[in-house]
């Protein structure tokens, strides 16, 4: 099976702002699970600058509040972002310039009311990133009545590799993961292993 696709991420000269970020309908990823008559659940959203890159969540249809914990951030509702500086697209094992975040609605916090950011390691990667400090990276959630808004901002200096201009593509795929919901990603599903497998993973273009 080979199935190659790009999508434009476009630029945003501001990212990110003491409220957080707000981006517009041109900075929709699309979800290709609707392919298959799958209904998304999440609207989500990313642009980029030299600075790095901001995405935007936005989870509707939810009964139940999420399920979030900093201790269990494997088995917690949130979203998952999976980075390749270099688009490498023909590895099956990550290497250095492959990231793993995690985003956490909830789940921090002595009430467990706050947002969790955070670098993961991926499964069988041959190199990592760099470390990071996970104070880097910025988070801010908004609880609705039917689930909850959430904005990223994943710093240049926390990406390994990230130099826009001259590598103006990215490796991605996401995973929004709900107990209640189930799971929207990018591309493929939990069919295939594309968690740990960059060759799965779609390509972005950075657009100015």
């Amino acid at each position: 099976m080979l199935f190659r696709f790009a999508a434009p991420c476009f630029y945003a000269p501001e990212l990110w702002t003491a409220g957080g970020t707000k981006l517009g309908d041109k900075h929709r990823l699309p979800c290709f699970a609707e392919l298959e008559g799958k209904q998304p659940f999440a609207d989500v959203r990313m642009a980029w600058s030299e600075r790095g890159l901001a995405l935007t969540v936005q989870v509707r249809g939810k009964e139940q509040p999420p399920w979030c914990r900093d201790s269990k951030i494997e088995d917690s509702d949130g979203v998952q972002i999976w980075i390749d500086t270099r688009n490498t697209q023909n590895i099956h094992r990550a290497g250095r310039f492959c990231h793993r975040f995690a985003f956490l609605p909830a789940g921090a916090g002595r009430r467990l009311d706050e947002p969790v950011a955070v670098l993961l390691a991926i499964n069988r990667a041959k190199e990592s990133p760099r470390e990071i400090e996970p104070r880097q990276l910025r988070v801010n959630c908004e609880r609705k009545s039917d689930g909850y808004f959430m904005a990223m901002h994943i710093p240049a200096e926390t990406l390994t590799g990230f130099h826009p201009a001259d590598h103006a593509a990215l490796g991605f795929s996401y995973a929004v993961i709900d107990r209640e919901l189930g799971w929207q990603t990018f591309s493929v599903g939990q069919e295939l292993p594309f968690a740990e497998d960059p060759s799965l993973w779609g390509t972005l273009d950075l657009v100015r």
